[in-house]
């Protein structure tokens, strides 16, 4: 449909990396549709990008870990004239602890979000996607190059993540579609809250601000980038992982996980 108006979508951009990525690709002048269930934070967000972006950006309340999610957002945007050229899929969660102890009914949301929900957005607008000569922004976490146990399933979401972008970078590449799989390591934001971790991630050498995570990307995306990596220390963490057995992999990550030591009653 050559008459709706190509928007970048941005999921998850009520906190954290979402909120800089909408602020990146605002000040590069591309039109937002924001994608959150915090229907408050969207707003704030979109008055905020509205007094300096080029329009203000269209607020979508959708709840990603249901299944009508991905049609909630297309009549949205068809709604207002609209249709995805950048499709980022940043919306996730991560949840700390051994499996045996997390809720299943938790753990399953988290895959229905990380893994889901990505996947359908990241298919669900190919047609337009390619048309505008756009592209997909996946954001998976260096978690993706590792086992993860103590946080098993959110390890093994965005291996999933790191798996899927890749092969669809080489697929739609011949559409003039451009697919990057951003992979973070530790940034504060709420996610450690959500994730239950005790007095939240602790700052080192490896933490990067959502700020520069989200230019990161930006860049990469725009590039054509494969894989981005925000931060030396991580991009270093990834390439030694390819050398050290699975089996002290497997035991440093555990003792990690455990020193975070999720909140009481999580």
């Amino acid at each position: 449909m050559p008459d709706l108006r190509p928007v970048t979508v941005i999921t998850g951009a009520s906190a954290g990396i979402g909120v800089e990525l909408a602020r990146v690709f605002a000040r590069h002048g591309h039109e937002l549709a924001l994608v959150a269930r915090r229907e408050d934070r969207l707003r704030t967000l979109a008055d905020e990008i509205a007094t300096t972006g080029p329009r203000r950006p269209i607020v979508i309340v959708a709840d990603l870990a249901q299944p009508g999610a991905t049609r909630t957002i297309a009549d949205e945007l068809r709604r207002h004239g609209a249709e995805p050229q950048y499709m980022v899929n940043n919306a996730g969660f991560g949840l700390v602890g051994p499996v045996g102890t997390r809720d299943r009914s938790e753990s399953l949301q988290m895959i229905d979000v990380n893994v889901r929900m990505l996947t359908d957005l990241s298919l669900a607008f190919v047609d337009s996607l390619s048309r505008h000569k756009g592209g997909v922004l996946n954001v998976g976490s260096v978690a993706g190059f590792l086992p993860g146990p103590g946080s098993a399933i959110y390890y093994a979401t965005k291996a999933y993540v790191l798996s899927f972008s890749e092969a669809l970078h080489a697929e739609l590449k011949s559409r003039g579609v451009r697919v990057t799989v951003l992979c973070p390591g530790p940034v504060p934001t709420e996610f450690a809250e959500r994730a239950g971790i005790k007095g939240g991630l602790p700052l080192g050498i490896l933490t990067v601000s959502a700020a520069d995570v989200a230019q990161a990307g930006y860049r990469g995306l725009m590039a054509g980038l494969r894989v981005v990596i925000p931060g030396m220390g991580n991009r270093l963490v990834t390439f030694l992982v390819r050398f050290i057995p699975r089996r002290y992999l497997l035991r440093a990550v555990a003792a990690r996980q455990r020193a975070r030591r999720p909140a009481q009653g999580t």
